[in-house]
């Protein structure tokens, strides 16, 4: 097996080879099982999933930003809803990459790079990307690769997996992963064939239309990507190099898109604001994308304006110039009251110059507005945090829900308010609970020993503590033993 070859099968492609025309009806596919017949089951191949997430912890540089999170994750939920098959769970999450690539692993995890992210120029254009990746999951597209990986031990096939999928990015990490597989006898691929692509693509749009977002930006994204890809060069991303974006199939998506209802779709805000701060997060200039944002603060509508100066507010917070954002940031929430990313971005420039009654009072009138935004609660405990407040800021991680707390940010907070309250044997299980969920599994038995000599103690916690490090040290055997 050629190493190359098998980082092409296993990066989900967004471009495949010619698509049929169909009547743009209610489409129902069967579930594409492995060739064996017999699949992975359901629990075995959630385990594979949070091991996958684990290990791309590792190896990449997974968003923690809460209301980046928040955002994708809307995005995916409204997709799944819309889906034959609700009762897959999904994952979704932004990787801090200006690469342009998208992926979907065991589990419904599907990951979106900040580089493909930024690419888009319109909402429906992300969601035509995710959408796509969602109909891999719920055709079961990836089942054979979880048949070849269940003869490997849980934490070595999610290593693998992670370590192709991110080969083109890190090739000896993808050829370690290859030689280990080799050496244990086990073919492991991802093997999409021109059916899956067709499949992935042909659902992804009905499910487009279905979740109200517009079918025609499938194509229109081909376009876009083909577009700028010419501007590469030899350093075009091995994704599109090796998935190029052909005339034809420009043509024969649009001419598939055009037999949907014609209508008009709007932006989100939430879309431009997520946008927005995620070019100030992968800018490498501060200077150059603060002048980029002055130069929109003039142009387009009222709206486009607004976020444009948002834009410039957050560069001023990344260069430390606090002042002035500020100032534009309390003017922006005068003007929209009712959006939720101002007074929150207002309340994180008080908490950096450390006005922690200011930063608290705001945040405290953030949740009075916006009860149920999950983003502000959590920028709200962080802020608890910094000002000391550590009983209040566990109480309200508490309330928080259960997709938070299987989060490493969840583990991590609630570590630092136990050491903050000198409970240091829950800080510990905390913290090594948090560096397992990173992949750092080493970490998290050494820390689960030191809640283990930490007073006081009791029974109840003393055996949490022996089972968990039973758990994380059998598992750490286990991939030592396939090294």
């Amino acid at each position: 097996m050629k190493f190359k070859s098998v980082i092409l099968t296993l990066s989900i492609a967004l471009f495949s080879t010619l698509l049929q025309a169909i009547e743009p009806t209610k489409i129902h596919l069967p579930d594409m099982g492995d060739s064996s017949g017999t699949l992975i089951s359901p629990i075995q191949e959630q385990e594979l999933g949070a091991a996958f997430f684990r290990s791309l912890h590792r190896q990449l540089t997974i968003n923690e930003d809460s209301e980046i999170e928040q955002y994708i994750q809307s995005v995916g939920q409204r997709l799944v809803a819309n889906t034959d098959n609700r009762g897959n769970s999904f994952h979704f999450f932004v990787v801090l990459d200006n690469s342009i690539n998208a992926f979907a692993g065991p589990g419904g995890y599907i990951g979106i790079n900040s580089g493909l992210f930024l690419l888009t120029e319109v909402e429906s254009e992300l969601a035509s990307v995710m959408a796509h990746e969602v109909a891999h999951v719920t055709q079961r597209h990836l089942y054979r690769a979880f048949e070849a990986a269940s003869r490997l031990s849980i934490p070595t096939a999610a290593a693998t997996l992670a370590a192709i999928l991110i080969g083109t990015q890190n090739p000896e990490l993808g050829q370690a992963a290859l030689i280990a597989i080799q050496a244990g006898n086990v073919q492991f691929q991802i093997d999409f064939t021109r059916d899956n692509e067709q499949e992935a693509d042909r659902v992804g749009m009905q499910n487009l239309a279905d979740s109200d977002y517009n079918p025609r930006s499938m194509p229109s994204f081909f376009e876009h990507l083909q577009q700028s890809s010419r501007f590469y060069g030899k350093g075009i991303p091995e994704f599109l190099r090796t998935h190029p974006v052909t005339v034809s199939r420009v043509s024969d998506t649009r001419g598939r898109a055009e037999q949907y209802p014609y209508k008009q779709y709007l932006n989100s805000t939430a879309y431009l604001l997520i946008r927005t701060k995620l070019r100030v997060l992968a800018a490498d200039n501060s200077d150059s994308v603060l002048n980029y944002f002055k130069i929109k603060a003039s142009l387009g509508t009222k709206r486009q304006r607004a976020i444009a100066r948002y834009g410039i507010a957050l560069a001023h917070l990344k260069k430390q110039q606090f002042k002035a954002a500020e100032k534009l940031l309390i003017t922006l929430n005068q003007d929209y009251p009712n959006q939720p990313h101002y007074i929150n971005a207002l309340a994180k420039t008080a908490l950096e110059v450390k006005n922690y009654p200011h930063a608290i009072n705001l945040y405290e009138k953030a949740l009075q507005r916006f009860p149920t935004n999950k983003a502000i609660k959590i920028d709200y405990v962080k802020g608890l945090l910094k000002a000391k407040k550590p009983q209040i800021a566990k109480q309200l991680l508490q309330t928080l829900g259960d997709s938070f707390r299987k989060r490493a940010l969840y583990f991590e907070l609630l570590a630092q308010s136990y050491a903050d309250l000198k409970q240091m044997a829950e800080s510990h299980r905390y913290v090594a609970e948090y560096y397992y969920l990173i992949g750092d599994t080493e970490t998290a038995i050494l820390q689960t020993k030191l809640a283990r000599k930490s007073k006081p103690m009791n029974f109840y916690l003393k055996a949490i503590l022996d089972e968990r490090l039973h758990f994380f040290e059998k598992e750490e055997r286990q991939r030592r033993e396939d090294e």
